[in-house]
């Protein structure tokens, strides 16, 4: 790269030149890799908030005017257009496949579907009660136990065996999951169904009946998976590139995404918003909520309006918003009563000026947390499925980070604000 110009930056009188660089799209950056060295100065920013940790080709946010791309191509346009494992070649390869090049990835995909017998066993060993994504944690990381053959980050093959298998099975880890925590036995991969449906069948089906995937309900799913392939650098992302950077194994570092994404403030929101909606229960009593969301001295706030990154509403949400009423209507059940307090919700929103001047617009948690429920899952299961759609997304950029040359081993810096050098004291004299 080549600075596009340099700015100064000057302390107690001496000046300092930094480089500026130009990105394709979005605001350019202030290169302070030798900061400290020259200045003897770090840069504090809690959170990252205005820090680029990396360079990257994958995925472009434009919070202010609502765009969110895929290696260039608006996400309206991979959700009406195309399916999941397609966005994936796009994100892992740089470019949408040709008809032979999707055929082979789909064949490479779903070749792995299975997951160890032993490592199916495992499951016995944990709780019943155990959280969907503590039982996902577990077996993601356990991975590397049972696949020693692709774990060298050096061998590019290896690299490649390892991501595939990866989003093959995590479906497959996910459903047993799902079936373990309700006690039903684990139903083994059906590779003749497309990615979403081959879940569905995982999560939903019988040994003793047979079952049949509905094709709206399948297309919704694979569409929730496509809007949550991959966000930029969020929390997840900077954690998996943050584990890479000491050379863990792409296992490892997957399933600190796993783990990342877990939290209520990432992965964890749709949830949350699905236990806002219980606990309004009635359409009578949303006013009542939308009068404590704008009083500033109540603590309660609605869950699922608004984003951090979105200034304007959330391209997601609007496809989102689409799915989530044809899953509705597909299966004629709007009337149950949370589903009438998410639709009430909705409306205010989209009508109310507090919420208007507030761009508190409904977010995609909000409209997947509804589609999921309708779908059937239970909402510990939401940032489950939230996992198997990011995990493409996770494995593009531990790739990505791999193979860049100024990669080097994450070690930020901190601001110390502890006790000078000071003397032990003898525990006679305490």
């Amino acid at each position: 790269m080549k600075p596009k110009g340099h700015c100064t930056l000057t302390i107690e009188g001496k000046s300092f030149e930094l480089p500026i660089y130009e990105g394709t799209e979005g605001p350019d950056v202030i290169d302070i890799t030798r900061l400290y060295r020259e200045t003897g100065y770090f840069t504090f920013d809690p959170g990252y908030l205005s820090t680029a940790s990396c360079h990257s080709t994958i995925t472009f946010i434009d919070g202010d005017k609502g765009r969110l791309e895929y290696r260039g191509y608006p996400i309206e346009q991979l959700a009406e257009k195309s399916d999941y494992l397609e966005t994936c070649y796009l994100l892992l390869e740089g470019e949408l496949p040709n008809q032979s090049q999707k055929d082979e990835f789909i064949e490479g995909i779903t070749h792995h579907t299975l997951i160890h017998e032993q490592m199916a066993k495992s499951y016995n060993g944990l709780q019943r009660d155990s959280h969907p994504m503590a039982v996902v944690v577990t077996m993601v990381a356990a991975l590397s136990a049972f696949y020693h053959d692709s774990t060298d980050i050096n061998d590019e093959a290896q690299r490649l065996l390892a991501s595939r298998r990866l989003i093959a099975k995590m479906p497959t880890i996910a459903a047993a999951a799902y079936k373990y925590s309700i006690g039903q036995p684990f139903v083994y991969p059906d590779n003749g169904l497309d990615y979403a449906s081959n879940f569905l069948h995982m999560c939903f089906s019988l040994p003793t009946e047979d079952y049949q995937v509905n094709e709206t309900l399948s297309k919704a799913l694979d569409r929730i998976f496509i809007l949550h392939a991959d966000h930029e650098q969020n929390a997840s992302t900077s954690t998996v590139r943050l584990a890479g950077s000491s050379e863990a194994n792409p296992f490892a570092c997957i399933s600190s995404g796993v783990t990342s994404l877990w939290g209520p403030a990432h992965g964890g929101a749709n949830e949350a918003c699905l236990n806002m909606l219980k606990e309004i229960g009635t359409v009578d009593r949303v006013p009542e909520f939308i009068k404590r969301a704008r009083d500033k001295d109540d603590p309660f706030r609605l869950m699922g309006f608004g984003h951090r990154v979105y200034k304007n509403y959330d391209p997601r949400a609007r496809i989102m918003q689409k799915t989530c009423h044809e899953v509705l209507e597909t299966l004629d059940i709007k009337d149950e009563p949370i589903l009438k307090v998410a639709l009430e919700l909705e409306r205010i929103a989209l009508q109310d000026d507090y919420f208007i001047e507030r761009k508190l617009y409904p977010n995609v948690d909000y409209y997947s947390g509804i589609t999921q429920n309708a779908l059937g899952f239970p909402s510990s299961m939401f940032t489950v499925l939230f996992a198997i759609a990011r995990t493409v997304g996770w494995i593009a950029q531990w790739k990505e980070m791999i193979e860049d040359p100024l990669q080097r081993i994450a070690r930020p810096r901190q601001l110390y604000l502890g006790h000078n050098t000071r003397d032990f004291i003898p525990m006679e004299e305490r």
